[in-house]
């Protein structure tokens, strides 16, 4: 398995609104993010780590204006953390080895997935294309990705 860690290089190459996302905890404005309307196969990885964290097959459209996973496609790779900001409690989405803010997990996913929606910010991704995975060292996560139509 690689090594994914935070790097300080890594952390200075992003930019302004990933660094505000993933090192700050903040939350980029609904409809806006890059992979909301994604609908390409592939998996989406940690933008400061690298380390695998959902599939295009685990997304669906939510209707709450971020990408909206039902599970991740490495559970230990994302840690769920008690939220009490904003006057609500949530339960905070973070990366397991970049400690990267990635979203929130609430409980109003589709039941017959599972029941959860990971409701997570695109400026915490990388979407790695199907057919790049392999070259880009993901393929063993393959088989967790569906077939191109």
């Amino acid at each position: 398995m690689p090594g994914y860690r935070k790097t300080e290089e890594a952390v200075s190459a992003l930019t302004p609104e990933q660094f505000r996302v993933t090192q700050k905890s903040g939350t980029e404005a609904p409809g806006t993010g890059e992979y909301l309307d994604n609908k390409e196969p592939g998996i989406y990885v940690d933008i400061v780590s690298g380390e695998p964290l959902f599939a295009s097959s685990d997304k669906y459209e939510s209707g709450c204006g971020w990408p909206s996973f039902t599970k991740p496609i490495e559970p230990a790779n994302v840690n769920e953390l008690r939220d009490g900001t904003h006057g609500m409690i949530r339960t905070e989405v973070r990366s397991s080895h970049g400690d990267s803010h990635l979203g929130h997990v609430f409980p109003d996913g589709p039941a017959d997935r599972g029941g959860l929606r990971y409701c997570i910010n695109s400026a915490s991704l990388r979407f790695i294309h199907r057919d790049d995975m392999e070259a880009e060292g993901y393929g063993a996560y393959l088989d967790q990705v569906e077939e191109v139509a």
